[in-house]
Parts: structure tokens; sequence; C-alpha cells
């Protein structure tokens, strides 16, 4: 059988082209190789998000078409929601009892995260554990592969060392998760930071062709570069030229850098080439996107579908945990899971 890849993402307002290259075009490649489980990672908004709940259903609906629009197939992978599954949390409450915090303490995302986001309060228990809650997630319905970022390679990294925890002290059950990197790593925001959101940096798979050419040109490109005549330096032109690697054919690279060096063309016009490209790449997926919007009904019919699917293996799972930390005994007149 193919091998499982489980993945998520949180509901917490529009996708960008961040998560494009980083997440979205690996998981439309991957569920014609594998059996693949992805979910909306609604429990894991809450860690920042948890005095602002009002969108987040909203937010759901909203993603959860994005991804249709751009290619998952509901045919070919299990779409769901994290929330729907209780087994979820369970599993998190027993891998919290085994995790040091001085493991949690010493991720460097979750230290990252606090010094970016200082005017937020997130010192709380749930944005520490947010890697255990992630765990969870991954090895609950038994996932083997995760497609990540590189920036997540950190939270991936310490769930391994909890998975080998658990399985040291209650003897092997799940498998260590492996890592499956995206081509293109990571995209920059407009400003040369981490695209993102928070930051207000992002250009985002809805934005209208307008808009997209506005953000374009406020990249920032070679500071030394002052001039149209003066000679380029794609090496330390920040965003542009690296954002042009991930749309741009290799000979055509070529012949995009041998302009700039030779100032053959300004940065506005490399701007206008790569602000074309992104437009191009993101028709299809807006005329998709306006198709979904006229079917009120498939996003709940998709994760309905996909709770159907994935729920049993979550069961399943929790059953042996449960028999492993010898907490599992059988109501009297009840037969397997009637239970719950």
């Amino acid at each position: 059988m193919a091998k499982r890849v489980v993945s998520g993402q949180r509901p917490t307002g529009r996708l960008h082209l961040g998560h494009y290259f980083g997440t979205l075009k690996n998981w439309v490649r991957l569920q014609d190789e594998y059996e693949c489980l992805f979910f909306v990672a609604d429990w894991h908004a809450l860690t920042t998000k948890y005095d602002d709940v009002a969108g987040i259903s909203d937010d759901t609906r909203e993603m959860v078409m994005d991804w249709l629009a751009i290619g998952l197939d509901p045919k070919k992978c299990f779409i769901y929601k994290q929330s729907d599954i209780p087994e979820v949390a369970e599993l998190y409450v027993y891998l919290t009892m085994i995790t040091p915090i001085s493991w949690l303490e010493r991720n460097p995302t979750y230290k990252e995260m606090l010094r970016e986001m200082e005017g937020k309060d997130i010192q709380t228990a749930g944005f520490l554990n947010y890697p255990v809650l992630q765990t969870a997630d991954i090895i609950l319905p038994r996932g083997e592969l995760v497609p990540v970022g590189e920036d997540q390679l950190p939270h991936l990294e310490l769930g391994r060392e909890i998975v080998r925890r658990f399985n040291y002290l209650y003897g092997d059950y799940f498998a260590e998760p492996q890592a499956l990197l995206s081509p293109v790593k990571r995209l920059l925001g407009i400003d040369g930071r981490k695209m993102s959101k928070s930051y207000g940096n992002a250009i985002y798979l809805s934005d209208t062709p307008d808009v997209i050419r506005q953000k374009v040109n406020q990249m920032v490109t070679d500071p030394a570069r002052m001039k149209k005549t003066d000679v380029g330096n794609t090496e330390a032109c920040m965003v542009v030229f690296p954002t042009h690697q991930a749309y741009t054919s290799a000979d055509d690279l070529v012949e995009i850098e041998g302009k700039c060096r030779e100032a053959a063309w300004g940065c506005m016009d490399c701007k206008r080439e790569l602000a074309d490209r992104i437009v191009e790449s993101l028709a299809d997926f807006r005329e998709k996107r306006y198709q979904l919007e006229k079917e009120p009904g498939v996003v709940d019919e998709v994760l309905r579908e996909g709770l159907h699917q994935v729920r049993p293996i979550c069961r399943a799972t929790i059953k042996d945990v449960r028999e492993k930390l010898n907490l599992y005994e059988e109501p009297k007149g009840m037969k397997g899971h009637e239970a719950i």
C-alpha cells in the first residue's frame, strides 16, 4: 500500500503564495502518489487567535474552498476538520504527560514567534504545546510522511522525539514521521521577511491582478541599483529574483539575470515580467474558486466524507494507545466502540 501522508493548515485568514509554494503545490502532487489526509487545524488556530474566534468558521470554509480550487481532489485525498475528531485531543493529553517542558522551550520556532509577535500575549500553555498537538495530529491516523516547509522542520523533529519517547516507554507502536520538503523551500514576502499574514507582506491567492501588480511593484530589489542604467546584481536582489526562481524556467532565468547584470532592463521591467507570470499562474484558480462559490454545500460535503473515512482509523489507534497505557477497560454491555 502507498504510504500515508498527513498534513494540515490553520484557518487564520486568506491563503497566500507562501502557503502555495510551501505546502499546497506539494499536496496537489502528493495526492497522486500517496494516501493523503489533509486537515483544517482549527484547534491550532486558537494558539494565537484564542481571543478572536469569530471568524474561525468562515475562515475554515474559505480555506477548504481555496484547497479545492488549487487542485485538491476529494476523490484522491481525505479532507477533514481537526476539531471533529476528539481522539486527537485525547492523544494530545497522553503526549503532554511524557513531553519534557525543556524540549518545548528550546524549539526555535517558538522563540521566533515570541519575538515576532511581541505585542500579542501568546505565552500560553497551548502555544507552548503546539508541537505536541501537531504530533498527535500526525500519528493518530498513523501518518508516515509530512509535507512541510523548511520553517516547520524543528516542529517535526520534536514530534519525532516525542514518538521515540512514547515507543521507549510503552513499546514500539508509532512510526517516526518523515519530512517531505517542498521544491521551493521558502518564499519571501514583499518586504524581504518570511511571507506572513501577520506581517502584512503577503500576495494572496485571491488577490486581483491589479492588486498583485501593485504588491510586486513594492518588492525589495538590489538596494545598490539606483538607476536603470546601473548594472544590477541578482545575488543582492532580496525578493524579485528569488521569486522569479519559483515561476521561471532555467533558460528564462539565465536571460533575466543577463538583462539585469548588463542593465538591459530596469527593476520595474523585471517586476512587470514577474507580476505577469504570477497573475497568469492564478487564472485557473480564480475561475475554479468562482465556480465553487456557487455551490454552498460543497465544503460541508467534503468535510463530512473526509471525517467518515478518517475517524475509524483514529478510533482504532486510540484503542491501542489506551491498552498500552493500561487505561482501556471495555464497559460492561458494550462492544468495540459502541461506548464512544
